[in-house]
């Protein structure tokens, strides 16, 4: 059995193209598909996806809004937004919602395929547009060496946390790697974002990468 892939896009030649080309691949299994937020959402517990690829500009509710709540109750599902808008206005929304990856719908089919794979491993897999509006949004005022002393206030479980969030592990994945409670890593988080002057974990996971604070 292959990744369970839900596709939500409210254009009927998308979804047909998406349908098409992934389901001939042997190691994905179109499950379902939804043309806006709303159905998505109530199509999650029903196919129980891996992975859903999620547009963002849909009637009824927004791609968003929709990661956002899918998140909250079904944390393992994993959510690429698969969308025509680069800029920093959907970017930063879609990932602080809680999407595990952001690409373009000009992206060649092949990688597309290889995106699914590394977000369904655990990994972040961000659109390099995408990821320079991030890196725009994030370090916005803030210098290196700031950077730097923030990162050295942290604990040295604290930054084990931190790492984990760089690979893209939830809280409960990173309770298991570490052998902590899921509680602990709550906190670790919090004291994390506290100490690094950040909103989310999204923004902690790419100052991280572009100060290359652990190693590839």
């Amino acid at each position: 059995m292959g990744i369970k892939v839900l596709l939500v896009d409210d254009h009927l030649m998308v979804l047909k193209g998406l349908r098409f080309f992934l389901g001939t691949q042997p190691d994905i299994e179109m499950v379902g598909e939804a043309s806006n937020g709303q159905e998505a959402i109530d199509l999650v517990e029903q196919l129980k996806p891996d992975v859903i690829l999620m547009d963002l500009t849909m009637p009824v509710m927004d791609g968003i809004e929709a990661t956002k709540r899918i998140k909250i109750d079904y944390a393992d599902v994993k959510i690429i937004v698969l969308t025509s808008f680069s800029d920093q206005d959907h970017v930063v929304p879609a990932l602080q919602a809680g999407a595990d990856g952001y690409q373009l719908k000009d992206i060649e089919p092949d990688e597309l395929v290889k995106s699914i794979k590394a977000v369904y491993s655990g990994e972040t897999h961000l659109h390099p547009t995408a990821t320079s509006q991030l890196l725009n949004h994030v370090n916005t005022g803030t210098k290196t060496n700031e950077a730097e002393k923030s990162f050295n206030q942290l604990t040295a479980r604290e930054k084990d946390v931190l790492r984990e969030i760089t690979l893209g592990r939830n809280n409960k994945e990173i309770s298991s790697e570490l052998f902590i409670t899921e509680k602990t890593v709550k906190t670790h988080v919090s004291n994390i974002l506290s100490k690094l002057g950040l909103h989310d974990r999204t923004q902690a996971a790419i100052l991280a990468m572009k100060n290359k604070w652990y190693d590839a």
